[in-house]
């Protein structure tokens, strides 16, 4: 098939093909007639990138996937460099999801606060009459 046939068939662009192919993701093949010339096989390999780059993957990452499809194994994570890119990235993902924790835990700590500053605010401004103004925690002492 031809490029703009692959692209539609996978969803992408022909620009996107020709990246992929400078960066020696996608073979370059071509006719006699100097056009390129895709297969099967190809898309399996974009089906794949695809898949891998809505993972979140980097696309350098997911030469070894690639690489594994054309060395002729069923499956793009059945090699060893395979099974490496996924053990790093679930590293990565468990490093964000601590950090995101942490500072959810932050906005929860700020949240309660903020909730009983105004409830003290509110709980002031219903004080008896000749109590003290309540004062912003912001705002000196005045003289």
């Amino acid at each position: 098939m031809r490029i703009g046939e692959l692209a539609e068939r996978a969803g992408t662009t022909t620009r996107t093909l020709r990246y992929y192919e400078s960066l020696g993701l996608l073979p370059a093949r071509r006719t006699g007639n100097g056009y390129r010339s895709y297969d099967e096989e190809d898309l399996r390999l974009l089906q794949q990138i695809r898949t891998l780059r809505d993972f979140g993957f980097e696309l350098e990452e997911t030469r070894p996937f690639v690489e594994c499809l054309r060395s002729g194994h069923p499956a793009g994570d059945s090699c060893p460099a395979s099974l490496d890119v996924y053990r790093r990235k679930l590293a990565e993902l468990d490093e964000c999801i601590a950090r995101l924790s942490a500072i959810r835990e932050g906005v929860g700590t700020q949240l309660v606060q903020a909730e009983r500053a105004r409830a003290e605010l509110e709980a002031a401004a219903t004080a008896p009459e000749g109590a003290p103004e309540p004062r912003c925690e912001l705002t000196p002492p005045g003289p």
